[in-house]
């Protein structure tokens, strides 16, 4: 096995804040858009953010992204030769 069990961790936390930062933005409501909003602060400043669905949302699709990776790496599609020749480079 290529992979030892603290290269597959550090792939899947790089993965799961990458997936964090896409999934951030959706859902998010400004104080301007739902008009409401405090004295002094931002419009922009979101009214909820909701970290707890993210947080979910974010470790399901970075898992699903992670075992769609690790199929494709155990089938041979993500080895260092097929990816060297895609790049247009020769390993």
């Amino acid at each position: 096995m290529a992979y030892s069990i603290s290269t597959a961790l550090a792939i899947y936390f790089v993965l799961w804040w990458i997936v964090l930062f896409v999934t951030l933005p959706f859902g998010v409501r400004s104080q301007h858009e739902d008009g409401v909003g405090a004295p002094g602060t931002d419009p922009g400043a979101p009214i909820t953010t909701r970290m707890g669905r993210k947080l979910i949302w974010t470790t399901v699709i970075a898992a699903v992204v992670y075992g769609i990776g690790m199929l494709a790496y155990r089938a041979g599609y993500l080895n260092i030769e097929r990816l060297s020749n895609l790049m247009g480079t020769s390993f």
